[in-house]
């Protein structure tokens, strides 16, 4: 593998060299607008700012995947792509917990966003990856293995969807739904972690894929590690301006809070896996790319949201894996759609725009709510 460095991180974030630069003009705004307390124009521009910078950890997590193997790429770039959804999450709950009054209205949030979160990655990234993928080549290939085994873990995740809502309607116990959560929620860490063990000691060449040699990395370890982090903080601070405009957001332009949470936070806040998935997905490494959006909503389902209950548990805050009839059932109906396509460990532009026309549909009837 080739060290020399060929870019630096002036080089990437230079406007000549990525349009999407340009954009980076977006942060200032969002400070200025928070400052001046417009919150309609700071949701706007908050969102549009997380874009640029969704690509520079897009294009350092790339980088340092080159280093590794796919599958730790994969996760690198699930993990670092979510941390957007983990700040709006936790900073709506601890939101919850300083105004009781918003409780209802903040825990909405941030189970819309992680309902949002898992559908944007199994129908949204997971479809524009097959489709530009597609179009540059007739049929491309990945774990079929790795696809049954990510698709009973997502089925495992809609399980603990599927019975706290079963519960709610025929409890009669409100707080009996908030312990059933508290309790699912450490069973769902658990099988994440050894789902972690699994793949990547115990059975990891399951998902050792195929190493492409074709190409070198073009910036040095250190400069992608410091865009990684740098990117990744103003993303945080973005996304904190973010979550305290929804609510106005909200009221100012007349949308449902529902599909801002599902949709619009989730679209932008997983912009980081919608540029890196489909990047690799052009260069035919379908195995990172499936690995992103595949691996970022396991991630979502069995890490974060767990995590997000029990840090509710931990504020007094009645988070619940309680998401809604409605919720439930899209949620179910992207997952077996997902399901049914990556089982074969094949995929085509035509399977891709399957999934972004259950997207499509399931956006309408959130906007039409």
């Amino acid at each position: 593998m080739n060290e020399t460095a060929t870019s630096s991180i002036r080089d990437v974030i230079d406007p000549r060299n990525t349009k999407l630069s340009l954009m980076l003009v977006f942060i200032p705004l969002a400070f200025y607008f928070e400052f001046e307390g417009s919150h309609g124009p700071a949701f706007i521009v908050s969102m549009l700012a997380i874009m640029p910078l969704a690509y520079l950890m897009g294009k350092a997590t790339e980088e340092i995947a080159l280093r590794t193997s796919e599958s730790i790429g994969g996760l690198l770039n699930a993990s670092f792509g979510n941390a957007v959804e983990m700040i709006i999450a936790g900073l709506a709950i601890y939101s919850a917990y300083q105004n009781p009054e918003l409780s209802e209205t903040m825990i909405q949030i941030v189970q819309a966003s992680l309902i949002g979160s898992i559908l944007g990655n199994l129908l949204l990234v997971m479809g524009i990856s097959f489709v530009w993928g597609g179009i540059h080549y007739s049929k491309q290939k990945f774990s079929s293995e790795a696809s049954q085994v990510n698709g009973s873990l997502l089925l495992l995740a809609l399980v603990s969807m599927v019975i706290p809502e079963m519960y709610y309607s025929s409890s009669t116990s409100g707080t009996a739904i908030v312990e059933l959560s508290h309790y699912t929620a450490l069973l769902l860490l658990l099988i994440y972690f050894m789902q972690l063990l699994f793949q990547f000691k115990t059975h990891s060449e399951i998902y050792a894929a195929e190493a492409h040699h074709d190409e070198v990395a073009e910036m040095s370890y250190r400069d992608s590690i410091v865009l990684l982090v740098g990117s990744t903080f103003f993303v945080a601070l973005m996304a904190e301006i973010l979550v305290g405009s929804i609510s106005h957001a909200a009221e100012e332009y007349h949308l449902p809070t529902l599909f801002i949470g599902v949709i619009l936070v989730p679209l932008f806040g997983n912009a980081a896996e919608h540029f890196t998935a489909v990047t690799v997905a052009g260069k035919n490494k379908m195995d990172l790319s499936v690995g992103i959006a595949i691996g970022s909503s396991i991630q979502i389902a069995l890490f974060v949201t767990p995590l997000m209950v029990l840090m509710g548990w931990a504020l007094g805050v009645p988070m619940t894996l309680q998401f809604g009839s409605f919720e439930t059932l899209v949620t179910f109906l992207a997952v077996l759609v997902a399901n049914f396509i990556i089982q074969d460990g094949e995929s085509n532009w035509l399977e891709g725009a399957m999934l972004l026309i259950t997207y499509g549909i399931i956006a309408l009837a959130f906007l039409l709510l």
